[in-house]
């Protein structure tokens, strides 16, 4: 016990020396400021020429010391490029034909959400990175690494990238449409096709494509329409008029397109409708 009061009495009496040193150094301190005066306030200087070299001018630069973009423009025209790629995805490429062609399909099997939009739009979307990928190749060759690598501007990288997507939408529209669009802009059917501006090609491409999409829907209702007709025959016939045809066919139609591998044929058949012209 007598110990634990020493080692106390000890400590405090450090803690209380430690306290007394560190006061007599702030009053030293202090002291040697007072010897020292009052500070006078410095004579202002004399504001630089903003047009003379180093004086804090703003140096904007776009471009690389190798004349290619630099990097915050390239993330600016990346997140541009984002934000309208749904709208170029649905009107500029085959996109819009597939989906309408397996969500007809759907519907002629009488599912309503089976498969779910989801899926539909996804195996869509991959169905139309595999046919456009050639397209795609072409524009990422002749606009986009000649713009990165500092040879073309942008401008001229917009008027590359044009061009195959051109192409390829003339393959698949028909002349007709290029000249409904002409007359609704009340301007004149072009000389070619080549010379269509895209601001007519893009809607007459549109429409070329619904009208082939419902056209390959129409023959895929015709065999789920017949055993309909079938089934709701029967049933009429056995004077089970209460019982809905749906419960009935639904399966037959399933059986019948699982035997005749009814998702590879409808994908085979739209891969080869771009390997032509327009239907």
């Amino acid at each position: 016990m007598l110990a634990a009061l020493v080692l106390l009495a000890a400590g405090v009496m450090l803690v209380a020396a430690a306290s007394a040193g560190h006061a007599a150094e702030l009053r030293a301190q202090a002291a040697s400021l007072t010897h020292l005066g009052p500070m006078l306030p410095a004579d202002p200087t004399t504001p630089a020429d903003p047009g003379a070299d180093g004086g804090g001018g703003i140096n904007l630069q776009i471009n690389a010391p190798d004349n290619a973009p630099s990097s915050a423009v390239v993330t600016l025209i990346g997140i541009t490029l984002l934000s309208v790629a749904p709208a170029l995805l649905l009107m500029m490429s085959s996109f819009t034909k597939i989906f309408v062609v397996l969500a007809m399909t759907r519907n002629a099997l009488g599912l309503a959400s089976v498969p779910p939009n989801q899926v539909l739009a996804g195996l869509t979307l991959f169905l139309s990175v595999f046919i456009m990928w050639p397209v795609l190749t072409d524009v990422n060759t002749l606009a986009v690494q000649p713009y990165l690598g500092g040879h073309i501007d942008f401008g001229q990288a917009l008027s590359a990238a044009a061009d195959p997507l051109s192409h390829f939408m003339l393959a698949h529209t028909r002349q007709e449409d290029i000249a409904l669009m002409s007359r609704a802009a009340g301007i004149d059917n072009p000389a070619t096709p080549e010379s269509t501006p895209l601001q007519t090609l893009i809607p007459a491409f549109m429409i070329s494509e619904l009208r082939a999409a419902f056209i390959i829907g129409f023959v895929i209702f015709i065999p789920f329409l017949i055993i309909d007709l079938v089934v709701s025959a029967a049933l009429m016939s056995m004077g089970m008029m209460m019982l809905p045809p749906v419960m009935i066919s639904l399966p037959f139609k399933i059986l019948l397109f699982i035997l005749v591998d009814g998702w590879g044929l409808i994908i085979t058949a739209l891969i080869q409708s771009y390997q032509g012209g327009p239907t």
